[in-house]
């Protein structure tokens, strides 16, 4: 089945020059103009994948974030700044990567194939759940239980968490994090590993925030049994 791609931008010749090179690389195409009309379409066209500018008239990029948080739908940010907190509040509102203006098509085609294939392989492949204590971990159907409640990650918070706790006491680099993870060269730098991570630990909370471990000068590790007293 072809992947579906809903791009908004206000720019219509942004929106015109993404759309004609996505739909010669085989995917469905459809756009928007503003938040507003990006939320309706999101429901009728029901897209795979977001291509979306943060700045847009009536509902902003980070609103419609927000609004589809809990969607499982890959999101790849188009913005004009270039302030790393405001792609970093775009990543933490649930965004899975990001691209700067001025860009090359190139690298957004590269961009969404590699956001394609991990939505596809995360549908498509079967997994053990993973669990520990009162925590489960379910990547089948991608779902987090604490306690019975629901947790709610965004789609890179959960690959992340999983590809940590699959393989316990295995360490890895930031570096190799994001190879494995983001599956492409990633412009944020190491530093959007530890950014993720931090929004993880805070969202398991106490105690399961321990079953992500930092390894100091190296990277991290995620661990099958709860130490309650470490940091």
């Amino acid at each position: 089945m072809q992947d579906k791609i809903l791009i908004v931008d206000d720019e219509e010749n942004i929106l015109n020059v993404l759309a004609y090179a996505l739909k010669r690389e085989g995917y469905l195409i459809d756009t928007a103009c503003n938040g507003e009309e990006a939320l309706n379409k999101v429901t009728t066209f029901d897209p795979n994948i977001l291509i979306l500018d943060l700045m847009l008239p009536k509902i902003n990029g980070y609103d419609v974030c927000r609004k589809l948080y809990e969607k499982n739908i890959g999101i790849i940010m188009l913005t004009a700044k270039t302030d790393f907190v405001d792609k970093l509040l775009g990543l933490e509102l649930g965004a899975d990567d990001y691209l700067t203006k001025p860009f090359d098509i190139r690298e957004v085609i590269a961009r969404v194939k590699s956001l394609s294939r991990r939505l596809n392989k995360n549908s498509s492949q079967k997994e053990n759940s993973i669990n520990v204590k009162n925590f489960t971990m379910n990547p089948n159907e991608r779902t987090v239980i604490i306690d019975n409640s629901p947790l709610e990650l965004t789609s890179m918070e959960f690959d992340l968490l999983y590809l940590l706790l699959s393989n316990p006491n295995k360490v890895y680099s930031r570096d190799q994090l994001l190879d494995l993870v983001w599956k492409t060269e990633y412009f944020g730098g190491t530093r959007t590993v530890d950014t993720h991570i931090q929004r993880i630990r805070k969202k398991l909370g106490v105690p399961y925030q321990n079953l992500i471990q930092t390894v100091h000068g190296t990277g991290y590790r995620g661990v099958n049994k709860l130490n309650e007293n470490r940091d």
